[in-house]
């Protein structure tokens, strides 16, 4: 049975639909966010980020992430949306940004690098935010569940 080996909690703000997960050290990446961004995608892998597509338009999100040591069990919730993904890391931290504005506050952690991840996304509070995007800014109504453990 897998362990978690962290837990991270984080806001996000969202501009424009982009969210991505972006590895630190983008030197080494040929498309740095925002580059190639498709806003019709979910969830959409390239080297070293993961871009994620928010059903709000200008709004703060809710990201938790969690880093497993080994492949873990989708948690038990109604969700919206879900997808996998490989990421690579070199630096071992990860920032998430919307498309135009700065970081989140923290980076996400990851305990190895370089290192390849296997990542489950999940997401609640879509339609939600979607309505409420529409006539002001939301707060945390749109939450994300990143789960990240070693690929094989």
């Amino acid at each position: 049975m897998a362990v978690m080996i962290k837990r991270q909690e984080l806001s996000v703000y969202v501009e424009h639909y982009g969210i991505c997960l972006e590895d630190r050290d983008t030197s080494w990446m040929p498309h740095p966010f925002p580059d190639g961004y498709d806003p019709g995608v979910f969830l959409k892998p390239f080297p070293g980020r993961l871009d994620i597509r928010s059903a709000g338009h200008t709004h703060t999100a809710h990201f938790t992430v969690e880093v497993w040591d080994g492949p873990v069990a989708e948690p038990e919730g109604d969700w919206d949306e879900r997808g996998t993904a490989s990421l690579r890391c070199v630096s071992g931290q990860l920032r998430l940004h919307g498309t135009s504005g700065g970081p989140a506050t923290d980076d996400v952690h990851l305990p190895q690098a370089p290192a390849t991840w296997q990542v489950r996304l999940l997401c609640t509070g879509r339609a939600e935010v979607a309505a409420e995007t529409l006539h002001r800014a939301a707060d945390n109504v749109e939450r994300y569940t990143a789960q990240f453990w070693p690929a094989a």
